[in-house]
């Protein structure tokens, strides 16, 4: 997982990075799957299993915390997977490290009749002492081609120690990122026997380390191609329990603290935002797929942020792309990567990035630093909703209209459907609640009382999937009274989600922009004091701040808005921990 790059390198190095070229799928038969130009009955397993029921079972029962294991003890055992390393040895370097991963694609197909298509994408671009690199990727062809949206599951393979371009150092790079890579192979393996109207594409990244470039050279591929891709799943440090003595905040509360049980989802934005949509939709899956077959399950925490602070991942490229995407990450995280600090003593992007300790001193591993049971739990929720979406049904859109505490929703696009679902929200990232009518294209609902509703909906088919959710409309249901506003046609908004741990969007409507010089979100503390001031650009509609303070805070703060030296609102948020 990268540490964004200070501006320095662009100026001291510039022969280490250039803009990618020539692009090359080297398996031409991948890429005209990708683009939906095959024949789905070529690739039609004999026995077809397409229940989504059955396909969410068979991913809890099949993922292996043992193959994972078996795959991060040979990515580490390539010693060295920095992008500029050798790419001739068998046993050491990038090299060695994709063509066995290509291999484990390979095996993976020829276990499941031949279906899943492995391949490399070849791209020139100089990054470190390396010009031209490959990256391994596999692509599961799906049943449908009126539809040619593709699915993506992706981990960088590519690992790092304290020089960004050290090609010779020990760099297993266990947590950061065998244990991406690992959960990429073993969906492969789980998912290759199944049949999803959508293709699914399984690939491992490399060049992300030194600024996100292979997974920008897939993006910026898929672009040129004119392949259309319906939502990105990257994972990136999503094996590791431990928390170091830095991380990169919102974070884990400190050294050795353990956590086993949460998992985070980063994406962009917050009001209709497709990226925070997905999140929502792969959290929802779980818990009605996967969660009521388990004892205890798996606190998925949807984040603000896109992702950590001063940090970044393979899902942004995407993102910036305009497709939907989103990063898995490990709750605890082992440092902040700020390997130039003498006093870090982290593991995260150094040698120490290991397998583990020999606790006993038999000279074999025995406590590792990767909880395979939690790497295999990620996995699952991974699988379960890119199967989910591969099967989905096309999202609706709708009118929505308010009286009193009653949402009424009025279906306007795919109208097929026989039933439909609901998601509100008013002030946290997820949904408060997520409601169900059928036989029906209009529908009204009531609703607790508040200040603001979030809604979208989704089509369901008549195997029981969701679709991904719609874009989100915002509403204010009549009935509830209206604030006083100092300047006509602005509105400051409650914050979201609130309460909050680590950061929160503060939003507010502009109807009408007034003239004016300086306007800015003012944090206050309770006894008066200024925390932060946020200078802000106002802008027709609704208006969006991102306001981070790191973990640990509790109590209350309160927000203002103010233009020109007028307080337009001022509103109350809490820290949850």
């Amino acid at each position: 997982m990268k540490k964004l790059l200070l501006p320095f390198i662009a100026i001291f190095l510039p022969a280490i990075f250039s803009a990618q070229t020539n692009f090359v799928c080297t398996t031409p038969v991948a890429e005209q799957i990708m683009l939906g130009n095959y024949n789905p009955a070529m690739y039609a397993p004999s026995v077809v299993i397409d229940q989504p029921s059955v396909i969410s079972q068979g991913i809890l029962a099949n993922v292996s915390p043992d193959s994972l294991k078996s795959y991060i003890l040979q990515l580490a055992a390539f010693k060295n997977r920095n992008t500029g390393s050798d790419t001739t040895a068998s046993n050491f370097g990038i090299g060695a490290a994709r063509r066995w991963a290509y291999g484990k694609f390979s095996q993976f197909s020829s276990a499941n009749e031949n279906r899943l298509i492995p391949s490399y994408l070849q791209f020139n671009l100089q990054i470190c002492t390396m010009g031209q690199h490959r990256e391994a990727f596999a692509v599961l062809p799906g049943s449908d081609t009126t539809d040619k949206h593709i699915m993506i599951i992706e981990g960088h393979m590519d690992s790092r120690c304290e020089g960004l371009c050290d090609s010779l150092c020990t760099a297993e790079g266990v947590e950061d990122n065998a244990s991406g890579s690992a959960l990429v192979l073993e969906l492969a393996r789980v998912m290759s026997k199944y049949y999803f109207h959508h293709t699914i594409v399984f690939i491992i990244t490399i060049g992300e380390e030194q600024g996100l470039y292979g997974a920008e050279a897939f993006a910026d591929y898929t672009q040129q191609k004119g392949i259309l891709i319906k939502a990105v799943q990257n994972n990136d440090v999503i094996g590791g329990i431990i928390c170091g003595q830095t991380s990169s905040p919102p974070s884990c509360p400190g050294l050795n603290d353990i956590d086993s049980v949460g998992v985070r989802l980063f994406s962009l934005g917050a009001y209709n935002s497709a990226h925070k949509q997905y999140s929502r939709y792969i959290k929802l899956e779980y818990k009605e797929m996967i969660r009521p077959s388990l004892t205890w399950g798996t606190d998925i925490r949807i984040m603000s942020p896109e992702d950590r602070t001063g940090r970044g991942g393979d899902h942004q490229p995407f993102r910036q792309h305009s497709y939907t995407a989103m990063r898995f990450t490990s709750a605890n995280e082992h440092g902040d990567a700020n390997v130039v600090d003498t006093a870090y003593h982290d593991r995260q992007h150094t040698t120490r990035d290991t397998l583990g300790v020999d606790t006993n001193s038999d000279l074999v591993i025995d406590s590792f630093f990767v909880d395979f049971r939690y790497l295999a739990r990620n996995a699952v929720i991974n699988g379960n909703a890119a199967a989910m979406a591969a099967m989905s049904p096309k999202s609706p859109d709708f009118i929505l209209s308010t009286y009193d505490s009653n949402l009424v929703i009025h279906v306007t696009q795919q109208t097929q459907y026989q039933t439909y679902r609901v998601g509100v929200r008013t002030t946290t990232n997820d949904w408060d609640s997520v409601y169900t009518f059928s036989g029906t294209l209009i529908d009204t609902i009531n609703v607790p009382p508040a200040t603001m509703y979030y809604v979208s909906i989704a089509s369901v088919d008549s195997l029981g999937i969701e679709s991904i959710f719609s874009r989100e409309y915002m509403t204010t249901p009549l009935g509830i009274e209206d604030y006083l506003k100092v300047m006509p046609g602005i509105e400051l908004l409650q914050n979201h989600p609130n309460p909050f741990d680590e950061a929160t969007y503060i939003q507010f409507n502009v109807n009408e922009i007034p003239a004016y010089k300086h306007a800015s979100v003012k944090i206050i503390s309770t006894d008066g004091k200024l925390v932060k001031e946020i200078p802000v650009q106002l802008q027709m509609g609704n208006n969006e701040v991102l306001y981070e303070h790191g973990y640990g805070a509790t109590g209350i703060y309160f927000y203002s808005l103010v233009i020109d030296g007028k307080v337009i609102g001022t509103k109350e948020m809490v820290f949850a921990n």
